[in-house]
């Protein structure tokens, strides 16, 4: 396997040599820039400032869907679209991807007709690539699917399927994937200038936050795949004069699977805002979401408002027969959805998501916008721009059938191991060492093997990294995350001979940032 090695690539950013591309943003669309770009054979240079997918590709409903609520909009090309990346993304990854039943509750008979009709719709148009076939449902067949539903006035439901996955896990993967395709992707590596010369974008100045070393490099191309910062990097680059990102905030609150039993996730398809609520079995819990709120402030580590957090109390409430209180809640956690501005349009859940290209007059390439199920799409359009940014020939994409690292045809055989695919054998192998198999906490089936394994071959640098992305503790159970941060840190200091000092200062950073996901 070949490894992603930071070392490695730091050694690169010595070289004097000129990338192809340098890609700026180590989310899902910046990854995917990568993979294409390398697999086309473009020198590829991957830079992001804090952590793979450490902002809104870690921070999803988990879901790989169409969207039904864009069919809805009518917003058909968009469905179309991500149907078939869809079926694309499960094809590739199916040791992160799984198609998932979803159950629509029907307290109106003409919702049951008008949802039925829409789902159906929904399966025409995914083809040969549709899961599985949508299917009206009586009232007993969706209190057995979903025990806890409120049965007041149910008068039955949908059945239909989607995918679901693990986002962080899939962005790793990716990364791994770039890594094997050629591509040097380096995580905690600041740009803070862009380079121009003869008034265009000719590289980026850039600092490591862990060795503490400036750089200059060079490149043809410099793509900017920074999610809801794009904006801001487009005015480092001086040629735009307005916002075109407005920002919207979705938050997720996690519960205790006994709120929820069952294994059928359940979809309200319009809420009091407008938007679609989830409930979704996901890693032995239950996550709940999502919001829609406009932010004008944009943070690396967005907080959920008292708002969203009761909403989603509520929502869920009002259709379960279990009630929760903000006690119950295990982890919240918030995320920032890069929407591209329209002058007329106001409300976020009406704006597009919709991605897009914006080549600059410095030919400075931006993208933004889009949703994780795309990703593969966006990288594709983006990477077909460098052939004219460059004046060179086209290059074919060969993404589309494209495995991710760690492709596995056996993919739920290995436990909560599942999505390390083809590396659980590894893993496996690893636990038989003395120590390797403790589990990082009673309560979570995480091990010391995954601590040592994230740090050897998956570029973890922080407790942060581990708990959060590399394994989805702080999610999935922040008290939890918090009391394995000393333990964790503790094994990463011994894997790079660190003092007592690093240990300390790891645990209290990560707790610091754990405390977020806490509702107090």
């Amino acid at each position: 396997m070949l490894k992603m090695n930071r070392e490695t690539g730091i050694l690169q950013l010595q070289s004097p040599k000129e990338w192809d591309v340098i890609v700026i943003g180590g989310g899902a669309t910046g990854i995917g820039i990568a993979i294409d770009a390398a697999s086309r054979g473009y020198s590829t240079l991957l830079l992001e400032k804090n952590d793979f997918a450490k902002g809104t590709s870690s921070r999803s409903t988990k879901l790989v869907h169409g969207g039904v609520r864009y069919l809805a909009q009518g917003n058909i090309k968009l469905v179309r679209e991500a149907l078939r990346e869809r079926g694309r993304m499960l094809a590739n990854a199916p040791h992160i991807c799984k198609k998932a039943p979803f159950i629509v509750p029907a307290y109106k008979w003409t919702d049951k007709i008008w949802y039925g009709i829409g789902l159906k719709l929904y399966d025409l148009m995914a083809g040969k690539l549709g899961l599985g076939k949508t299917r009206l449902l009586n009232r007993k067949a969706v209190i057995e699917m979903l025990p806890s539903v409120n049965r007041q006035k149910l008068r039955g439901g949908i059945l239909y399927y989607d995918g679901q996955f693990d986002d962080a896990r899939l962005a790793i993967s990716m990364a791994q994937t770039a890594t094997e395709r050629g591509a040097t992707v380096i995580n905690h590596i600041e740009v803070s200038k862009l380079l121009h010369e003869n008034g265009r974008v000719s590289g980026v100045q850039c600092t490591d936050h862990i060795g503490q070393v400036n750089y200059t490099i060079r490149a043809k191309v410099v793509v900017n795949a920074t999610g809801v910062f794009a904006g801001a990097m487009m005015k480092e680059d001086d040629h735009l004069t307005h916002d075109i990102i407005a920002a919207s905030q979705g938050i997720h609150i996690v519960l205790d699977k006994k709120f929820f039993p069952g294994t059928d996730a359940l979809m309200i398809p319009k809420t009091d805002d407008g938007r679609v609520l989830f409930a979704i079995p996901w890693q032995n819990k239950v996550l709940v979401g999502t919001t829609d709120t406009p932010v004008n402030t944009l943070s690396e580590e967005p907080l959920a408002m008292e708002e969203e957090i009761n909403f989603l109390i509520r929502h869920f409430n009002r259709y379960h027969q279990t009630t929760i209180q903000r006690s119950d809640v295990l982890s919240v956690f918030a995320g920032l959805r890069p929407l591209v501005k329209r002058k007329d349009v106001k409300n976020t859940a009406s704006l597009s998501r919709d991605h897009t290209l914006i080549i600059a007059p410095s030919k400075l390439l931006t993208i933004t916008g889009g949703k994780w199920t795309t990703w593969r799409k966006m990288a594709e359009d983006a990477v077909n721009r460098i052939a004219e940014i460059t004046g060179q020939e086209p290059r074919k994409c060969v993404t589309a059938n494209l495995h991710i690292h760690g492709y596995t045809n056996e993919p739920m055989t290995n436990g909560h191991l599942q999505y390390y695919g083809s590396d659980a054998a590894a893993i496996r192998e690893l636990m038989q060492e003395p120590g390797m198999e403790r589990t990082l906490h009673a309560a979570h089936p995480f091990t010391v093997a995954e601590v040592v394994w994230a740090v050897r071959y998956e570029m973890a640098q922080t407790v942060e990294d581990v708990l959060a992305r590399r394994v989805r503790l702080l999610f999935l159970d922040a008290n939890a995350a918090m009391a394995t941060a000393p333990l964790v840190a503790a094994i990463m200091a011994k894997e790079w001979g660190k003092d007592e000092h690093w240990q300390k200062q790891q645990a209290a950073s990560f707790n610091e940032t754990a405390g977020k996901y806490l509702l107090h």
